[in-house]
């Protein structure tokens, strides 16, 4: 089936973005100028107050609220403790990440892995376990930070000095002490082992770490250095910046939606992309001439005498997601409410009467409840604590 990415630009105010697979909407996302996305923006902050029973400090950065920072998310370079410990602390990871320099780690938020993170957390939990945040964290106190997770309701952004970077094909950590890593998802063993001899060609400074992303799994060793080159030379605006600010101040702000889509979202597989609004055309067009220069003649301006969504049949999907109740193929439905703590979706089957036994129709219901419920979190953009009640089998 055709994969096609839609974008809808026509309008300042708002930018959507559609996947759609066959006929189906697998992913969508939309920024406004009221709802700018906070995610992966870096901030020069300031600490308001430490908090002993959160280990955590609260840090005024330019949101609507004070930023949440958890202990385990300070970089020791932030710790006020002498040099010579803060040294001691810095050259004891660097001789884990000698003994353990592998592919090992956790994942991010993109599917990729680093074998630098799994570093980065075991010395997390060291630090926290030799020091609390009151002792080595003084209110008042200037930090670098970005957000990781975007205010939501009642709740503040919540940040890290641990600061990553992201292009096309490669992750930058400026801060993260390991020199490199591939995603998990590329499995192929000559693939990676191409790909550790191009990381390791980089030479990567000592103190930064680098993951080889997803998208980087075909590329070649030219490709890769280039999206490299770029991602330092973007580190080195960003402490330029940094250099001549006072906090609270943005210090880099993530791409648009649109080029987001573009860097994120796409890969060969698509047919194509079609782009409402000559902007967002121009921009999309642009930003793929500079990322993969052979996909720019894929992208395509929408004309239709009907607008780009309504024709194609998001506009009614889109009505759908912010329904509680959504229909399943075999009669079934799930029932889908979030609350302040979780997630709640309840399985149903409905007329789903059809199979030979109740034990079938249960199977049958929940092995489609299971990927539509994957899809809906996508296009409710649906996080935090998940609970599925299946039909009892």
């Amino acid at each position: 089936m055709s994969k096609t990415m839609l974008i809808d630009a026509a309008h300042a105010e708002e930018t959507r973005v559609a996947i759609v697979d066959g006929r189906q909407v697998e992913e969508f996302d939309f920024e406004s100028r009221a709802r700018r996305q906070l995610r992966g923006n870096i901030y020069l902050a300031k600490v308001t107050r430490v908090e002993p029973s959160l280990q955590a400090a609260f840090v005024e950065y330019g949101g609507n609220r004070h930023g949440f920072l958890a202990f385990n998310e300070i970089h020791p370079d932030y710790y006020q403790i002498p040099v010579a410990d803060r040294e001691a602390i810095m050259a004891e990871a660097q001789s884990d990440d000698d003994d353990d320099h592998d592919d090992l780690g956790r994942e991010s938020d993109d599917g990729d892995s680093d074998g630098g993170l799994a570093d980065e957390e075991r010395l997390k939990r060291r630090l926290m376990r030799r020091y609390k945040i009151q002792d080595v964290i003084k209110r008042r106190q200037i930090l670098l930070v970005q957000v990781v997770k975007d205010e939501r309701g009642a709740k503040g952004a919540a940040l890290t000095t641990w600061l990553s970077l992201a292009g096309r094909y490669c992750v930058l950590m400026p801060n993260t002490g390991k020199g490199g890593g591939i995603s998990r998802k590329i499995t192929n063993t000559s693939d990676r082992r191409r790909l550790k001899a191009a990381a390791a060609a980089l030479k990567v400074p000592q103190g930064m770490g680098l993951i080889i992303r997803t998208a980087g799994a075909k590329r070649t060793r030219a490709e890769i250095k280039r999206d490299y080159e770029y991602l330092l030379r973007l580190w080195s605006t960003i402490r330029e910046t940094t250099l001549s600010s006072n906090a609270p101040a943005m210090i880099y702000e993530e791409e648009n939606l649109v080029r987001r889509a573009v860097r994120d979202m796409y890969d060969k597989d698509f047919d194509g992309i079609q782009v409402e609004g000559v902007e967002g055309f121009k921009q999309a067009r642009d930003f793929m001439r500079v990322l993969m220069p052979s996909q720019a003649k894929k992208i395509h301006l929408y004309q239709g005498s009907r607008p780009l969504f309504a024709s194609n049949g998001i506009e009614e999907v889109l009505t759908q997601i912010h329904q509680p109740v959504v229909p399943l193929k075999s009669g079934g439905y799930l029932v889908i409410n979030q609350t302040e703590a979780l997630v709640a979706i309840d399985v149903n089957s409905g007329r789903a009467t059809k199979e030979r036994n109740v034990e079938a129709t249960a199977t049958k219901t929940n092995m489609e409840a299971a990927v539509e419920a994957a899809r809906q979190l996508r296009l409710r953009d649906l996080a935090g604590l998940i609970v599925i009640d299946f039909i009892d089998m």
